[in-house]
């Protein structure tokens, strides 16, 4: 058994035994629904239409769906998929599947939400996944699958979960309330995730286990107890966030070479905590590095960036915190102006009045005489 399948089953224990919420029974899958690789929908009395390449939800339904079939579009139509909290129950299940789009579906209490399976090139957007264990699950799918505008609230262990996946994008979600992760990556690879809402989970975003060379920008990361988590994970670009009101706004463990720039870190209790890990803090001047709410240095030049580095400990500072919250339109001012009395253009008009006054006088003189 090799490490990464020994990984993958650690993880599924840990789902397995985690507590579900109340007093609800695990109890087993009744049933299933197959889109068939002929493009046949499989009980034909399920409430889903074929057009074409298009699958449309005519009902809810309470039953797992299996896609045998690639170049399709799922779409919920509004409706709902529910599942009876079976143990590694899956509400649409792709496996090895290419080009499948899922879309404006409500899917909930299912041991996984969407589970993709060496699984490329598909879509899951505008559906919301709630109260299933997993929410999104990506094992071995790697190659532009994309997760966007989803709303992912209140899972149990993981909103949106890829191992050994990457080059995916998970961009524009709401990513709320889910007990554990928010977004979770183990294994995985130069993944975007960007535009995200990620508000009241216990770790908003977790890269870990040699999670290397992602880019992480233009989030909204607030009220967690992490709002970032790095470990054992480096060279990924932190940049462009909002990273607000959490216990630890980014906490990084043997975490190194990660560059983290032009986010702004307000007012979490801790807003960082890095143990043997050493990272780059700046872009360089005059782009600057990241605006912390508790620095406390000056800017005696105006340049909109700090006279002194912002030090998180001994390996590892911000050599140009921002002395204002960063933007997408943000831009340094340049430095400020000396004084008019210190600038050579007023001495220079000076000497040359003297000299002109001075002459007028010895003119007067010289014509009296």
């Amino acid at each position: 058994m090799n490490m990464r399948t020994v990984i993958l089953a650690f993880v599924l224990v840990l789902l397995s035994t985690a507590v579900v919420t109340g007093s609800v029974r695990l109890v087993v899958a009744q049933g299933k629904i197959y889109l068939r690789s002929d493009g046949s929908v499989d009980p034909p009395t399920a409430p889903i239409q074929r057009d074409g390449n298009i699958y449309t939800f005519t009902g809810n339904v309470y039953d797992e769906i299996v896609v045998e079939r690639d170049n399709i579009v799922v779409d919920g139509a509004g409706y709902t998929l529910q599942g009876k909290r079976a143990y590694y129950s899956r509400g649409i299940y792709l496996t090895g599947r290419s080009n499948v789009t899922i879309r404006n579906l409500e899917i909930k209490t299912f041991f996984f939400g969407i589970w993709l399976e060496k699984s490329s090139n598909n879509s899951i957007f505008g559906n919301k996944i709630t109260n299933n264990k997993g929410g999104i699950w990506l094992s071995d799918s790697s190659n532009y699958n994309s997760i966007s505008e989803n709303n992912v609230t209140a899972n149990l262990n993981y909103g949106i979960y890829l191992g050994y996946s990457s080059s995916n994008s998970i961009s524009g979600n709401s990513i709320a309330a889910n007990t554990y992760y928010g977004i979770s990556l183990e294994y995985s690879l130069s993944n975007c995730i960007s535009g995200n809402n990620i508000t009241n989970n216990d770790y908003g975003i977790k890269l870990s286990l040699f999670s290397n060379k992602n880019s992480v920008y233009g989030n909204s990361i607030k009220n967690n107890l992490y709002g970032i988590l790095l470990w054992k994970s480096s060279s990924n670009a932190i940049y462009g966030n909002d990273i607000a009101n959490n216990n630890r706004g980014i906490a990084l463990t043997k975490s190194s070479d990660n560059i983290i720039y032009h986010n702004n870190f307000v007012e979490n209790t801790e807003q960082v905590y890095s143990y043997n890990s050493t990272n780059i803090w700046d872009n360089g001047y005059p782009s600057g590095g990241n605006y912390w709410s508790s620095y406390t240095g000056e800017d005696r030049n105006g340049d909109s960036v700090g006279d002194t580095p912002c030090v998180i400990d001994a390996n590892n500072q911000d050599n140009y915190p921002l002395m204002s919250p960063w933007s997408p339109t943000w831009s340094p001012k340049p430095p400020g102006e000396a004084p008019f009395w210190a600038q050579w253009w007023f001495w220079a008009i000076v000497v040359i009045g003297i000299v002109v006054l001075a002459g007028a006088c010895l003119l007067k003189v010289c014509a009296k005489k």
